[in-house]
């Protein structure tokens, strides 16, 4: 089989660059149906441009919505690591085999937990005022 070196290197470098495209076609996707602002009508056109024209509609949505792309995934990631807390916290508060703690065990676990980076110091200062009001 004849079949140089150099030959082997393109069919590679071909293969990683459409996995690499269908990556990005799946990322323009996701973000297309995630994101609540655009109406369905807007999806729809969307959709058929990029499906139709895909290079051409995958880079037109890139250059008119890049930007916004990153902006929406944060706000996304930090709106799941809100609703994380909060139910740690909840269910943490609500253990039915939980023993009742004094207000010292309390301070001390709040005290941890700012120290470990797991609650900021307005939540420290707010838990503990807490604390110390019941």
């Amino acid at each position: 089989m004849n079949y140089p070196l150099l030959n082997v290197f393109f069919t590679t470098m071909w293969v990683f660059l459409w996995v690499m495209w269908f990556f990005l076609l799946f990322r323009v996707f996701a973000d297309l149906f995630r994101d609540d602002s655009v109406s369905g009508w807007g999806k729809a056109a969307w959709s058929v441009f990029v499906l139709v024209l895909p290079f051409l509609g995958v880079f037109v949505y890139l250059i008119a919505r890049g930007k916004g792309m990153g902006e929406r995934e944060m706000a996304r990631s930090e709106q799941a690591e809100k609703d994380f807390r909060a139910y740690v916290k909840e269910a943490a508060a609500t253990s039915p085999d939980a023993k009742p703690r004094s207000q010292a065990e309390e301070l001390a676990q709040l005290a941890e937990l700012r120290q470990h980076g797991d609650i900021t110091e307005a939540e420290y200062q707010s838990a503990k005022d807490h604390v110390l009001a019941a």
